[in-house]
């Protein structure tokens, strides 16, 4: 483990969860946010645990996984809407809260925060199963195709994992306005496969036929 990924890796853990806070807290008007905590807790809990996994574990994936930065034009342009997506979500959630617009009763709100953990279970796996992951769009040296375990039901478990995680946010923080601004992901995550794909096809070997192997990308037999 390098003292500049540890620190790297601190830094923009940090600089996540007190940006989450001041979005969610500030338009609240309070930190008494009862679901806000909630949902910092079910996020950056598992993230920190699973941050000091990989830096002694796989500090190589926590590496590419630190590295946000996309080459491909198409892609700065998914990251631009997704970044305004949940700034826009979170901002609104607090006003929510605030206001008191439409709120969901706690056992929506339990069970929004049941689906997170599963779906961070399956990001989990997700990351063990398939090394070559990074946040960016790119085809890595030495590349395989990944086909085994969930990558043998859909093509992109990672988005799949990712869905369930997004739109479960608007429900634990109990707003359904919320909710309905992160069904955006669902066309944001569709475009950026659509790129994925083709640079796939183009620089890594074997990807087209096992397309023909896999017909789903995120849900088995939906999409």
């Amino acid at each position: 483990m390098s003292k500049k990924l540890f620190i790297q890796a601190v830094g923009k853990f940090l600089c996540g969860l007190l940006l989450f806070a001041a979005l969610l807290f500030v338009p609240a008007g309070t930190i008494r946010y009862p679901e806000a905590w909630l949902l910092i807790s079910v996020l950056f809990i598992p993230m920190f645990i699973a941050g000091l996994i990989l830096m002694f574990k796989n500090p190589g994936l926590l590496e590419k996984r630190l590295n946000a930065k996309e080459e491909e034009k198409e892609q700065k342009a998914v990251v631009a809407f997704s970044g305004i997506m949940f700034f826009a979500a979170f901002v609104i959630a607090g006003l929510n809260f605030r206001f008191k617009w439409l709120v969901l009763p706690r056992w929506a709100v339990i069970a929004g925060a049941v689906i997170f953990m599963l779906a961070y279970i399956m990001y989990a796996e997700v990351l063990r199963e398939n090394t070559y992951l990074s946040r960016t769009v790119e085809v890595q040296e030495n590349q395989k195709v990944i086909d085994t375990g969930l990558y043998g039901i859909v093509r992109h478990p990672m988005y799949s994992a990712t869905l369930f995680l997004f739109l479960s946010m608007g429900i634990i923080l109990g707003s359904p306005l919320s909710f309905a601004i992160l069904l955006l992901y669902i066309p944001i995550i569709a475009k950026r496969m659509k790129n994925e794909e083709k640079v796939l096809e183009e620089g890594l070997e074997g990807y087209r036929e096992y397309k023909t192997r896999v017909k789903y990308k995120v849900i088995p037999y939906i999409w």
